[in-house]
């Protein structure tokens, strides 16, 4: 019987970029397929039904972001932006809009892989259906019960901090957005509120990290967000 592989679409307009990806990949088992422009990849997103989708922002006929934007309106496929564009404000537009990880150019091989691990590890263990239970480290999150406890004991969260700290930990490796947690967890009137999100992480960090002064698994993506880490 043949090994299934995982299938991922590269979406760059640069030769040479492209081919290092596409090397890359396959390296490590994976099927690529390839587009250079916007309209070509929606197109072979719509046909390939890919795994993830390896993403450069700077198209010739249009911009990534709308890529992004409109492939969200019918797929959750995991999307990694590659990009020369290092500001924050273009890492949140991208984020925003829906991608799920971005790194910057040049990278090295090693970095995109790791980053296509974790993306398709968050993927496949997104919500499967009847998981209720997340746990990492000494922490278990009861998602029936609404319950977190340590080493069975009940840590006691306020109805804010609970509904972060699943917010991340369904969406492991997943880079969010403090507009998007702010959306999620307060409401669309909050969306500018960024304070509210890092007084509430201080406090969550001081209940869940062995050490909120070094956490490992409630993350800062500086200037955009978070990231939830199972290790």
């Amino acid at each position: 019987m043949s090994e299934i592989r995982t299938r991922v679409l590269i979406v760059e307009d640069e030769a040479d970029i492209r081919r290092f990806v596409r090397l890359t990949l396959e390296s490590e088992g994976h099927e690529t397929f390839e587009a250079d422009t916007v309209q070509r990849a929606l197109i072979e997103a719509g046909t390939r039904r890919p795994d993830l989708v390896v993403l450069d922002l700077g198209l010739p006929d249009g911009d990534g972001v709308d890529f992004i934007s409109d492939l969200r309106g019918w797929s959750s496929v995991p999307v990694i932006v590659l990009s020369a564009r290092s500001r924050e404000e273009d890492k949140i537009r991208a984020l925003d809009a829906g991608a799920d990880d971005y790194l910057v150019k040049p990278f090295g091989s090693g970095e995109l892989l790791a980053r296509v691990r974790a993306q398709l590890r968050r993927h496949a263990h997104h919500n499967p259906a009847g998981e209720t239970v997340i746990s990492f480290g000494d922490i278990r999150i009861d998602l029936v019960r609404r319950l977190v406890t340590r080493q069975d004991q009940v840590v006691h969260l306020t109805p804010i901090e609970y509904k972060l700290l699943t917010f991340l930990a369904t969406q492991p490796d997943r880079v969010l957005t403090h507009k998007q947690l702010l959306q999620t967890v307060w409401g669309p009137g909050h969306a500018d509120d960024t304070h509210y999100v890092r007084v509430h992480m201080a406090n969550l960090r001081k209940k869940i990290e062995a050490n909120a002064s070094m956490p490992r698994h409630l993350l800062t993506e500086a200037g955009i967000g978070y990231r939830f880490a199972l290790g």
